[in-house]
């Protein structure tokens, strides 16, 4: 079976952290070079850069899967998979109308730039993307497998907006079955399925992340989502 050399959490320029050099083009760009196979764009609450991304994938013979990093009601965050483009745009809806009505300060915080397949800016973002939503983790779970995606809590051997750190253990009501781990091993990750991922928002960190390998039957969004689910 085919194994996939794969790096599941990268930010663009949309989110606010993101430098603006990570652009959809320079993202695709860098995949290449490092020789990845599947890489997925998660920007924080939001879904806009992905249809720039996913077609410059598809021409350059990159697997994008569709994603969002989502901030819960309690600051932890879901790395959550989607199917398709368009199950992630029906969820950066909701998780805007979540977010509270905080824009964003570009002098502060940095331009929240979506894009087209040329690194056209389309327009900006105007609240400040980063913030909590109203929506619990629980809620968050049901939402992403609604929409037919797989939600993974994120990085949960960081001390921050991880659910480690801020809820101090994995639910057991999520039935989470694959967790992102930043730097493994990780303990409390043990007895599930574990990713690693660059997290990038420069790609600078992009390049010095050693890619993860996964085992899928297929080279397709639903076959990573299936093994991971």
């Amino acid at each position: 079976m085919p194994r996939l050399r794969y790096d599941l959490h990268i930010h663009s320029c949309l989110s606010p952290c993101g430098e603006e050099e990570m652009t959809p083009n320079n993202i695709i760009g860098m995949a290449q070079i490092l020789e990845l196979d599947a890489i997925a764009v998660a920007d924080h609450n939001t879904a806009k850069n992905l249809p720039a991304v996913a077609a410059l994938g598809k021409a350059n013979g990159i697997l994008v899967i569709p994603a969002i990093e989502v901030t819960t009601a309690e600051e932890v965050h879901v790395l959550s998979l989607f199917p398709s483009v368009e199950a992630a745009l029906e969820m950066d809806k909701v998780l805007y109308d979540a977010l509270p009505a905080i824009m964003n300060r570009p002098d502060i915080f940095g331009r929240q730039l979506w894009m087209d397949e040329e690194d056209t800016v389309l327009g900006e973002t105007d609240k400040l993307l980063i913030n909590a939503t109203s929506l619990s983790i629980e809620k968050v779970f049901a939402k992403v497998r609604e929409l037919g995606g797989v939600p993974i809590p994120a990085h949960i051997d960081k001390n921050s907006y991880s659910v480690i750190a801020n809820l101090g253990f994995i639910p057991p009501e999520l039935e989470a079955v694959t967790v992102e781990v930043k730097n493994p091993p990780c303990a409390a990750a043990e007895p599930y399925r574990v990713i690693t991922d660059s997290d990038a928002h420069a790609l600078e960190i992009m390049a010095e992340h050693d890619a993860g390998e996964l085992e899928v039957p297929e080279v397709t969004v639903a076959a990573v989502l299936n093994a991971l689910r």
